[in-house]
C-alpha cells in the first residue's frame, strides 16, 4: 500500500488550498498595520496616515519594543505560507494548461527564494549594526524583487490561461495581476529615480509612500490568487493506491 499525495482540481474531494494564498496575502498586512498602530500608541513614530504622508517607512514602523516582537511573529510565518504558495502555483497553472515554458519551470524556487529573504528581513528588524542592517536591506530588495517576477511569470500564464477558459477569469483577474505588476514596478522607479530630484526630506517621504504601496499590491495579489483557486476549486487530495504483487 502507498500513500501519496496528488493535488487535483475540478473535484469535490481533497483539502481547499485556497487558504495558503489568502494567509499568505493577509498576515504580513496584519502584521505590518499592527504594528503601525502600536508605535503611533508608544509614543515611537509620529501619528499619521504613511500611505499618503509618507511620514515613516515600514521598517521604522515595526522596528522596536512590543511592535516589532509582533511583527516577527506574524511575518516570519507568513513568509513560509507565501513560498508554499508560489510551489503550488506552479503545479496550479500547469494543471488549468498554462505553457510549460522555461520561466513557469522556474517560479517555484524564485518564490523560495523571495520567502528566505522575507525571512532574513524579518529576522533582523530591530537589530543594530552595519552587518545587520546590510542584510536587513538585502532581505528587502531581493524579497520585492523576487516577488514581483513571480507575479509577473504568474500573470502571464493565467493571462494565457484565460483565453481558453473565460470562465475561470470571468472578471479580468489576469489583467488586474498584471497591472498590479506594473504598479510595484512603477514604485520600484520612483525610489530609483526620486533621488535625483527631490531633496532628502522629500525624498524620503517618496520614498516611504511607495514602500507602503507596494507592501499593499504584494498582499493584494496572494488575496487575488486565493480567489482563483478557490474559484478553480484547486484541492490536495491524498490517494491510496494498492499495489499487488503478481
Amino acid at each position: 500500500m502507498n500513500n501519496t499525495p496528488e493535488l487535483t482540481q475540478q473535484s469535490a474531494n481533497g483539502i481547499p488550498l485556497w487558504p495558503l494564498p489568502l494567509l499568505a496575502g493577509l498576515l504580513p498586512a496584519l502584521a505590518t498595520l499592527i504594528a503601525l498602530q502600536l508605535s503611533i500608541r508608544l509614543d515611537l513614530i509620529p501619528a499619521c496616515n504613511p500611505f499618503f504622508e509618507g511620514c515613516v517607512s515600514v521598517s521604522r514602523a515595526a522596528r522596536h519594543d512590543l511592535p516589532n516582537t509582533v511583527f516577527r511573529a506574524v511575518v516570519l510565518p507568513a513568509a513560509a505560507l507565501q513560498g508554499l504558495t508560489w510551489m503550488l502555483c506552479r503545479t496550479w497553472l500547469i494543471e488549468l494548461g498554462a505553457p510549460r515554458e522555461r520561466w513557469l519551470r522556474h517560479l517555484a524556487w524564485i518564490g523560495i527564494t523571495a520567502a528566505i529573504f522575507l525571512v532574513l528581513y524579518g529576522a533582523f528588524l530591530g537589530t543594530e549594526g552595519h552587518a545587520y542592517r546590510l542584510l536587513r536591506r538585502y532581505g528587502t530588495v531581493v524579497y520585492f524583487g523576487f516577488t514581483c517576477l513571480s507575479m509577473l511569470i504568474a500573470g502571464d500564464a493565467i493571462h494565457r490561461v484565460a483565453r481558453s477558459r473565460p470562465a475561470l477569469t470571468r472578471t479580468r483577474l489576469d489583467l488586474a495581476l498584471l497591472a498590479l505588476v506594473a504598479a510595484l514596478v512603477m514604485a520600484g522607479l520612483i525610489n530609483v529615480f526620486v533621488g535625483l530630484l527631490f531633496d532628502a526630506e522629500t525624498k524620503d517621504r517618496i520614498e516611504n509612500v511607495a514602500e507602503w504601496w507596494a507592501a499593499a499590491i504584494l498582499s493584494i495579489v496572494f488575496l487575488l490568487l486565493a480567489w482563483l483557486w478557490q474559484r478553480s476549486n484547486f484541492r490536495a487530495r491524498f490517494g491510496i493506491e494498492q499495489r499487488r504483487d503478481t
